[in-house]
């Protein structure tokens, strides 16, 4: 699923602008695990000051999605579904670099002997755009979500499967907290 990205700003009038119409520059969709696509949208180290220039494509260059306290990005990614990574073809030392840069602050967050669990310092709100994912949380509880469902999820350990046939997508803004 590409995701169409548009950027508006203000002209030296003062107009309203579209400053980009287009897919993410760094939207990846994964060979080595297919099904799995990444778009990174956007991303702000701090609060945005609205009365300087919009800065540079701030995901045009790779670099973690995980901002600092104040900071925030925005992303959507698709999961395929769980028996692409339970296949005897998954290669998980081949996948692993592709998965990295695809998601950089998440991956090196994931943790080895509980696959898909982490850990974010970071207010999330999660929405299901398209198919269905389970949240599963570090007591056990999986929750079962559908498009429209939205998640608050506040720096809890937590993982997304997909238990279905068919990729999900889900839209994410991180907001950088404190803690």
């Amino acid at each position: 699923m590409q995701v169409r990205r548009v950027v508006t700003g203000k002209s030296a009038e003062g107009k309203s602008i579209v400053l980009s119409d287009g897919a993410s520059p760094c939207e990846r969709v994964l060979v080595h695990t297919p099904g799995f696509v990444s778009s990174p949208l956007w991303k702000l180290a701090s609060t945005p000051d609205l009365a300087e220039p919009p800065p540079q494509d701030p995901v045009a260059a790779d670099g973690t999605m995980v901002m600092p306290a104040g900071g925030s990005s925005f992303w959507v990614i698709t999961f395929p579904p769980d028996s692409v990574l339970m296949s005897p073809d998954w290669n998980p030392a081949v996948a692993g670099p592709e998965m990295a840069t695809a998601s950089e602050g998440i991956a090196e967050r994931m943790e080895p002997d509980n696959p898909g669990m982490h850990q974010t310092p970071t207010v999330d709100y999660v929405t299901v755009v398209k198919g269905r994912v389970v949240l599963e949380l570090d007591d056990g509880k999986a929750v079962e979500l559908s498009p429209g469902d939205t998640v608050v999820q506040q720096g809890t350990r937590h993982a997304w499967r997909n238990p279905t046939s068919d990729p999900a997508t889900i839209s994410v803004v991180l907001l950088g907290a404190k803690g």
